[in-house]
């Protein structure tokens, strides 16, 4: 069912969006990102129900993260802050619905202005939402200072090109990282993401948990709970990842196991020195969601059809049968460009997979058919081989 959004009008200068109605202005706005909103207020419902929700918005743009939290979430205290003061009076008149609902802040300020004066302060939020232009690596340190123990990150990151591999002096300058051309490009970026949020957390004691992580291949976002402590083992989630780009093997190692690499199995076969691999990271290795999470916030959202948009609960869908949690994954296109013709059935496939003990599924963060395993690159194409052969013969 089609989310229900307040009647607008015809010709109206408004927009309406779950319980919200506002002026959008000038400045940037994409309605196409409905989702990354809807999720955000999802888990600003989910942080409320813990207990006072005090949002946190650091790049409000119109404020329409914030009107949502605060008509949908309840929330109790919500500081909206866009560094334009230009915009500050759209801001003020869009949340004036809030007015007199609960603690109300709206301001211009740098968001390292306004982090800093928290850190300052021993101010801290239940849910602070950072929906960058760009990389925003540099603000994390102050920025995980502001969540609240329990409290979740919401992050956004609309810098494509450095953490896919296509601009790698730029992921060493702003990650921290190296980042190669991968077949799984949005999910690296992910995982790169976190890993610098991980580094940045583990540098102040505490430990984090990924809920979600998604993509549109624009924007990279993830949201993740800080713990007071890293939880046992929680470092080997970090550590890096290989890629052979003649037979298309990947690999992984934590940092913490950090070996020599073995051998890529195409250089057993062929007549020739072993390629060199195209190793991507420090980055995060373990899962990308929550299961536990995900399915509550699935539930949440279909319970919720006037205010969560179809494509919401259609993204949640895809996330909630896949927790990301091998790094090895692969579009079966690439799978057919190495045996020839089309590419295998991608059910059948992990089918076949975890049939002979391996994890195996359909990735939710691509598009197009990828397949996630941890089964040997040569199983892969064999029973990948044997299946579109087995199709053929129909």
């Amino acid at each position: 069912m089609a989310a229900v959004t307040p009647p607008c009008g015809a010709g109206s200068t408004h927009y309406c969006e779950g319980m919200a109605r506002l002026e959008l202005g000038a400045g940037f706005f994409r309605p196409e990102s409905r989702p990354s909103r809807d999720l955000t207020v999802l888990l600003a419902q989910l942080q409320a129900g813990r207990g006072r929700l005090q949002l946190l918005d650091l790049m409000a743009g119109c404020g329409i993260r914030s009107l949502r939290c605060g008509l949908e979430a309840d929330a109790a205290l919500i500081w909206a802050n866009d560094a334009d003061p230009e915009r500050l009076p759209l801001l003020q008149r869009n949340l004036a619905p809030l007015v007199g609902r609960g603690e109300l802040r709206c301001t211009a300020m740098t968001a390292q202005q306004l982090l800093a004066a928290c850190l300052q302060r021993r101010e801290r939020f239940q849910l602070v939402d950072l929906d960058a232009f760009g990389c925003p690596s540099a603000l994390l340190p102050l920025a995980l200072e502001a969540v609240a123990l329990d409290g979740v990150l919401v992050l956004a990151s609309s810098d494509g090109r450095s953490p896919t591999g296509h601009d790698r002096v730029a992921a060493l300058r702003r990650l921290g990282a190296a980042a190669r051309a991968h077949p799984a490009s949005w999910e690296l970026a992910l995982r790169l993401q976190l890993g610098v949020v991980a580094r940045s957390a583990w540098a102040l004691g505490r430990g984090l948990e990924p809920l979600l992580s998604f993509s549109d291949g624009r924007t990279f976002r993830t949201a993740v709970r800080l713990r007071r402590r890293p939880a046992a083992a929680e470092e080997r989630q970090l550590g890096l990842l290989a890629h052979c780009h003649r037979c298309g093997d990947q690999q992984v190692q934590s940092l913490l196991d950090l070996g020599r690499w073995p051998d890529c199995p195409c250089a057993r076969v062929a007549d020739e020195a072993p390629p060199p691999l195209a190793v991507s990271g420090p980055l995060w290795i373990g899962g990308l969601q929550d299961p536990v999470q995900v399915a509550g916030l699935l539930a949440e959202a279909r319970q919720r059809p006037a205010t969560v948009a179809a494509a919401t609960v259609r993204l949640l869908e895809r996330l909630a049968a896949d927790p990301a949690d091998l790094p090895r994954c692969w579009p079966t296109a690439a799978i057919a460009r190495r045996l020839g013709g089309g590419p295998p059935p991608l059910a059948a496939l992990v089918q076949e997979l975890r049939q002979r003990g391996y994890r195996a599924a359909a990735s939710g963060l691509m598009g197009g058919g990828m397949l996630r395993s941890d089964a040997p690159w040569s199983l892969i194409l064999e029973r990948s081989r044997r299946l579109k052969a087995a199709g053929a013969a129909k």
